[in-house]
């Protein structure tokens, strides 16, 4: 095998290396970080055969290029609903491609969604903090942002005729309204802001990055004092400041805080919730702990089996035709 270089023509904010995360630190002050989206990251990976944790590029609505300027690779684009063109040929996110000596790359943001994945066939070469790519994008620390003019390698690249065509998507509850558990803080809120909070709608502003997303609506008013003791803090957390307004904590967020919490965000819905935009309508519903835990695995095995299903290679080309019907009909003659 030969590695591929890659040129990043262009390259927008918080376009960064990102492997699964970089779990079991937080006690020391450092973050998780990893993807935005978790089950669009896997499955990307997962598309080309590549193991579910390793590198990959994590891109913005800001987008990037690339141009291929060594060795033929084959890759994944899952995420958001991007546009990805390719050598001239325009398409949309969830495909497996091969990017040739020569061949530019553009993803840009499309309809819907705020992150896309960029996995190769081979193995990213990024560097690595406390063992993990996964960048943490504040400090930098990780393989860290891409930038123009950056040259990506691939090593061991590979090409993979099998797999190439359109990927398919996890079905998920769609529009409906992003579950949470209430608490652990909702005491230090007036009566009735918790059911305020998962009454009326909140707007997404574009207060958004890594560390989390600042919701505008109703205001969530404290009866107490301002801070608590500082407590850790997961993804999901519903932090409250002191003006009412609710910012829910995201990839890169701090390990500790002192802000309320109103609520938390149960971990099977938050790849859903990151790829809202700015301006987005967001509904939240209350489940209890106990019902939390069951739609999680439950969740859980519908991820497994999607993604060993989208693992199995499809066969060539070749063999695709030979196992389609395409002729009907007969010919007396």
């Amino acid at each position: 095998m030969v590695d591929a270089k890659l040129r990043v023509s262009f390259a927008g904010p918080l376009v960064t290396f990102q492997d699964s995360g970089r779990p079991g630190h937080m006690r020391y002050g450092v973050s998780p970080s990893g993807p935005m989206d978790r089950l669009s990251f896997a499955a990307a990976h997962r598309a080309l055969g590549n193991l579910a944790e390793q590198t990959c590029v994590e891109i913005s609505l800001g987008g990037v290029q690339l141009e291929c300027r060594e060795g033929n690779v084959s890759l994944a684009v899952t995420g958001g609903d991007f546009s990805v063109d390719h050598g001239g040929q325009k398409g949309g996110s969830w495909c497996v491609l091969t990017l040739r000596q020569g061949e530019k790359l553009s993803i840009r943001a499309g309809a819907s969604g705020s992150w896309a994945y960029l996995a190769f066939a081979g193995e990213l070469d990024a560097d690595t903090w406390l063992g993990h790519s996964a960048t943490h994008a504040s400090s930098g620390f990780g393989g860290g942002a891409i930038r123009s003019g950056q040259m990506l390698i691939v090593r061991d690249a590979r090409t993979c005729p099998d797999r190439i065509g359109a990927i398919p998507m996890f079905s998920d509850i769609g529009n409906e309204p992003i579950r949470v558990v209430i608490g652990p803080q909702d005491g230090h809120f007036q009566k009735g802001a918790s059911h305020k909070f998962v009454s009326e709608p909140y707007t997404l502003t574009d207060a958004y990055d890594r560390m989390g997303m600042r919701l505008t609506g109703p205001k969530l008013a404290l009866n107490a004092a301002l801070s608590i003791p500082s407590e850790p803090i997961v993804r999901g957390s519903v932090q409250v400041s002191g003006d009412g307004g609710a910012t829910i904590l995201l990839a890169d967020h701090q390990t500790t805080g002192g802000y309320p919490k109103i609520a938390t965000v149960i971990s099977c819905d938050i790849d859903r919730l990151v790829q809202s935009r700015a301006g987005q309508s967001v509904k939240f519903v209350a489940v209890s702990a106990n019902d939390a835990i069951a739609i999680t695995r439950k969740d859980a095995a519908m991820r497994r089996e999607y993604l060993d299903r989208v693992s199995v290679p499809r066969g060539t080309l070749e063999q695709r035709l030979l196992g389609e019907n395409l002729i009907h009909g007969e010919l007396n003659t």
